[in-house]
């Protein structure tokens, strides 16, 4: 199975500036820990759609799919089972 949490979690890293402090692990909100900002979401849910194919909808662009890599993680598997069905 694809590596979800690592690819968001290497893209984070690599593009935006993180404070080594900052653990980006499977629940670690990126909203509280000042991690992204609205144009870092917008970044974060492009590259999401151009990596794992799928497409995200206005009404999905919410904290509970993409507030975190274990958040993301279980989007992406869910709109992929929906695409599958």
């Amino acid at each position: 199975m694809e590596d979800i949490i690592g690819e968001v979690r290497k893209f984070l890293r690599e593009n935006f500036m993180l404070d080594e402090s900052v653990k980006l692990e499977p629940g670690t909100s990126f909203i509280d820990n000042h991690v992204l900002d609205s144009t870092g979401f917008m970044e974060l849910i492009g590259f999401i759609e151009e990596r794992f194919g799928v497409q995200v909808r206005d009404e999905e662009m919410v904290p509970e799919n993409f507030d975190s890599l274990g958040n993301v993680e279980r989007y992406v598997a869910r709109k992929r089972s929906e695409v599958a069905t």
